[in-house]
């Protein structure tokens, strides 16, 4: 069974995680485990973006940042899936470069040094290169970057939708079995 930790940085994109765990609620039977870390930031652009602090009514367990107690802080733990969502480019340039200075960052190296699975769902745009090069680094540490770009093939019609199909992919990459739009289907 997994376990799954959520980190949710303030780069904007707030429905993507609030789709995310909607949608790993629905499947709990997919994993044993799901821990949230959120860093301040991310709360204020929860508020300003999705005008709500449901995160806060979530029924599941929030980690601070500055809890290196908590389990995924190290591979004993065995979290085996961590997904940064969304990820500010800050975050992906404290991964690439080895900075563990609080939890999001420390989770992410405990997963790439036990060569579990990273996925960064990168929302800034455009790209420097620095941030491709974050990017390349951490591709090439074993992590996943799958920036939240949207697919349209399933004619998505509102704004949760669009979403949704990020939200699907990024399932998808972590084993999730999840019903979704299937090309070819």
């Amino acid at each position: 069974m997994q376990k799954i930790v959520v980190a949710v940085t303030g780069a904007s994109g707030s429905i993507y995680p609030q789709i995310l765990l909607e949608k790993l609620l629905q499947v709990k039977e997919q994993w044993a485990d799901l821990a949230v870390v959120m860093t301040e930031n991310a709360k204020q652009v929860w508020a300003t973006e999705l005008e709500n602090e449901s995160y806060k009514d979530l029924p599941v367990k929030f980690y601070s940042q500055q809890d290196f107690n908590a389990p995924f802080a190290s591979g004993s733990g065995q979290f085996n899936t961590m997904i940064i969502i969304p990820c500010s480019m800050g975050t992906l340039g404290r991964i690439a470069t080895g900075v563990s200075n609080d939890l999001i960052s420390r989770a992410a190296d405990v997963v790439l040094k036990e060569r579990r699975k990273l996925i960064l769902v990168a929302r800034d745009m455009p790209y420097n290169l620095i941030h491709i090069r974050n990017m390349e680094t951490v591709t090439l540490a074993g992590g996943i970057i799958c920036p939240a770009t949207p697919s349209f093939y399933s004619n998505p019609k509102t704004i949760e939708e669009v979403a949704a199909t990020v939200v699907d992919r990024v399932l998808d990459l972590a084993g999730i079995d999840i019903a979704t739009f299937r090309w070819g289907k």
